[in-house]
């Protein structure tokens, strides 16, 4: 299960009752993480062994585990991210064990000019197991933070998602059209961005919602261009214009729906098609996975034919180049990885690998038909006699229709524990398509994600932080 954000509460709006719980019922595998991170191998604490010799396990709660609940509690709700314990004084009461569930409570009892202190309980199913008073100095600042910053025990934090944003440092900011930014998750995502120098993020929709949002977010948007526009069609169609008249480099769609933003994207008028077949590119930083991947097409092309997807395909070599990847190795999906004339997908997959071998897909190697396990590893395609440079090893996954390629990117990001970032290609600009669900961490990467993919256009090399990746 995913660790939700958490957010810190400053000093001046915490006041006397305010309160915080949570519940936790007590796991043998808690017990043995906690003993073995400590060393507290007491065998009264671990659950397969009889600690006092009474012929019975005991598997009883360590008093410090139960404090520990405490502060967790503290570090995570109330005060929250940033604050620091000062004072302890607790006494304990009655033990808990094994597979009982305990409830954790928080109350703030008193205030001063630096601190709080707050009055804390662990009830067990007999009664009080631990009461506490703690002082405790919050956070300077209130800060957030996403699930993807926050390492647990089973992935570790998207390391490669922070090094491309850390390749921007050397770039200057993207002028970028917000299209609707009319909601905090809408808003925040674009204002870290700008925070971290990735973009300078132009507000396009309704002046009195950005603001409400704003405000509701607590930022500060006074330095921020705001382009007036009624509703989610006028307000695409605007962002468009800017990009036409110069003033913006990309677009990043806000708090409305994909169909009404990609209408405007798409139109052959007044939008940003470029010379290409128009594709989305989820890039995918998966943590059991040394390398990123890029699955495409899941947003745009619903049931791409040949041609489309070679577009598909050099698009999305285009933009794995950018991002520091210097030949990518594209496999395309099918259900099997033999060619089958009843299966439309795998003579497609094979024309695509001809297709490149002569030419007409360049910079990097395409290969296929390929299933998914053979596509990305070793093992599996060795034990089915694949040979060749994408076999195992591929950073692009081309997937034979929409639905195939939008539950394989929604697999890894949901079951796999991946952050993904998103961008259409194929426009005469990066256009940043994310979902109205996404994190603001998920935000940001897509503006840096963009913001590279617009060097590269406008240079043909990757940012050089990127350069000698592979």
């Amino acid at each position: 299960m995913r660790q939700e954000s958490l957010k810190g509460i400053e000093l001046d709006d915490i006041e006397p009752g305010m309160n915080a719980t949570a519940e936790r019922t007590l796991t043998a595998q808690d017990f043995r993480l906690y003993s073995h991170a400590c060393g507290d191998l007491n065998p009264l604490h671990l659950p397969e062994l009889d600690g006092d010799g009474d012929g019975e396990t005991e598997a009883i709660c360590p008093a410090a585990y139960l404090a520990s609940l405490v502060s967790a509690l503290i570090g995570t709700k109330l005060p929250g991210p940033g604050s620091r314990e000062t004072g302890w004084s607790l006494r304990l009461g009655k033990p808990v064990r094994m597979g009982e569930t305990v409830k954790v409570q928080l109350v703030v009892e008193e205030k001063d000019a630096r601190s709080v202190t707050l009055k804390a309980r662990v009830e067990g199913p007999s009664g009080p197991a631990l009461e506490a008073r703690v002082t405790v100095v919050p956070p300077v600042k209130a800060q957030t933070f996403g699930s993807a910053e926050i390492s647990d025990l089973l992935t570790r934090k998207h390391e490669k998602f922070q090094r491309l944003i850390a390749a921007c440092a050397g770039l200057d900011p993207v002028a970028t059209a917000i299209v609707c930014p009319h909601t905090p998750d809408s808003l925040t995502g674009p204002l870290e961005a700008f925070d971290k120098g990735l973009i300078k993020p132009i507000l396009v929709g309704e002046r009195a919602r950005i603001e409400a949002a704003a405000k509701k977010a607590r930022r500060d948007i006074s330095g921020c261009e705001i382009v007036e526009a009624e509703g989610e069609e006028a307000a695409a169609k605007a962002a468009c214009a800017l990009v036409r008249e110069g003033k913006a480099g990309s677009v990043m769609k806000g708090h409305l729906h994909t169909e009404a933003f990609l209408k405007a994207i798409l139109s052959k008028e007044t939008g940003l098609r470029g010379s290409r077949r128009v594709s989305h590119v989820f890039v995918l930083d998966v943590p059991s996975e040394e390398r990123l991947l890029f699955i495409t097409d899941a947003a745009v092309n619903i049931a791409p034919g040949l041609m489309a997807k070679r577009d598909i395909v050099q698009n999305a070599i285009d933009l794995a180049r950018a991002l520091g990847v210097k030949q990518p190795k594209a496999a395309v999906l099918a259900a099997v990885e033999t060619v089958n004339p009843a299966m439309a997908a795998t003579i497609d997959a094979a024309a695509l690998a001809k297709m490149a071998e002569r030419g007409q897909i360049e910079g990097g190697l395409v290969d296929g038909p390929f299933a998914m396990d053979n596509a990305v590893d070793v093992t599996a395609a060795k034990i089915k006699d694949l040979s060749g440079e994408v076999a195992g090893h591929a950073d692009i996954l081309v997937g034979p229709n929409i639905e195939a390629a939008n539950v394989m990117a929604k697999e890894l990001s949901f079951v796999g524990r991946a952050e993904s970032a998103g961008v259409v290609i194929g426009t005469s600009v990066p256009v940043i398509l994310t979902s109205r669900a996404d994190s603001a961490f998920a935000r940001i990467v897509s503006c840096a994600v963009a913001a590279l993919h617009r060097h590269w256009q406008q240079t043909g090399e990757p940012v050089g932080a990127l350069a000698d990746r592979s």
